[in-house]
């Protein structure tokens, strides 16, 4: 099977050619009926609502033994466990507090991870924002989809990589899928010339919220393209997934007026389900193999990264982002991170 790096770039226009290709020409895949992940740990991130809630519920069905919510708020986290606690009473339902906006919450809740579990196998990074009018987080300064979108899924990713390494079964390596989302293929990118390029998402004169949301989709697949050079399947499968369009979610939740009228009646006509949206977490985690170590999955299939990334302007952004990223996050010994990742 073709890697996403090894693909041609899409040359089709995202809208109308694939997207109507893959909201009503594509056929949902559903893990075979024999699925069983008995002993299993798997934590989901933004699982109390929509895609997470329905994901964390999909992954019980196959009987998952061990299950985290991972929420900012644990009171509505504890609303969504309680109903799949009646549901699934022989697995292990527990609510742990993350705050994506955060970075002494997301190393916290990392910290964690590495002390309580003696195992896990699983960790679906699935919590996002779409936050379509400016603001920036109290706690880094960054803007808001940016520091939840990329950064801190990225930081989390970073953390949680020798967590999966260590505390999945021998011979079974663990399982990091990551959600992207398929407007990155229409990111605008303007400001990929600032220098330096971080800061220049935390300027109001260059905030598009139009495009906000899909480029900061689109760092985390150049991220996780140069992420999981360093990174050996054997020990952890990291890939990138695109559930598709979908209805039953909080993520627009802030559009009011004429444009949420626009946008539900467009849900409405051609949105998935959360059901057939999260099959796509489930097929990427638990039922692709090594072979998708470092894609990007779409549609249930091993799919190209965005066109941008195979130029020659792409790779040196790549490069150039990387770089920043990793010095914004030098309160954590990365090198001796990825240097454990790296070791056979």
């Amino acid at each position: 099977m073709t890697h996403s790096k090894e693909l041609p770039p899409l040359t089709s226009p995202f809208f109308p050619n694939l997207f109507i290709k893959n909201q009503f020409f594509t056929k949902p895949r559903f893990p075979p009926h024999s699925t069983n992940l008995s002993d299993q740990v798997a934590l989901v991130t933004g699982s109390n609502t929509g895609l997470g809630l329905e994901c964390a519920r999909q992954l019980l069905s196959y009987k998952l033994s061990r299950l985290i919510i991972a929420v900012r708020s644990s009171a509505k986290g504890e609303i969504a466990a309680s109903n799949l606690r009646k549901q699934y009473p022989k697995s292990i339902i527990e609510v742990w507090v993350l705050d994506m906006s955060s970075y002494d919450s997301v190393r916290a809740f990392a910290a964690r991870l590495d002390k309580e579990l003696p195992r896990l196998d699983v960790a679906i990074l699935n919590a996002g924002m779409g936050r379509s009018a400016f603001s920036t987080s109290p706690d880094t300064g960054h803007e808001e989809n940016l520091q939840v979108n990329y950064l801190s899924t990225m930081l989390l990713s970073i953390l949680i990589l020798p967590i999966l390494k260590k505390k999945s079964p021998v011979g079974l390596p663990g399982r990091l899928t990551i959600v992207t989302s398929m407007l990155s293929i229409t990111a605008k990118f303007a400001n990929k010339s600032e220098v330096p390029l971080l800061p220049a998402f935390d300027r109001a004169d260059l905030f598009d919220p139009y495009d906000i949301y899909q480029t900061s989709k689109f760092l985390g697949q150049l991220f996780i393209w140069k992420l999981t050079d360093m990174v050996s399947a054997d020990d952890v499968v990291v890939n990138l997934v695109e559930p598709g369009f979908i209805k039953g979610t909080e993520l627009q939740r802030d559009i009011s007026g004429i444009t949420r009228i626009i946008l539900n009646l467009f849900k409405t006509i051609s949105a998935r389900s959360v059901k057939v949206g999260a099959s796509t977490y489930i097929d990427a985690a638990i039922v692709k193999g090594k072979e998708s170590h470092g894609c990007v999955l779409t549609n249930w299939d091993i799919a190209p990264y965005a066109p941008f990334q195979y130029t020659a302007e792409g790779k040196i952004i790549m490069n150039r982002l990387w770089e920043e990223t990793l010095k914004e996050f030098n309160f954590i010994d990365t090198n001796s991170i990825l240097g454990f990742l790296k070791t056979a």
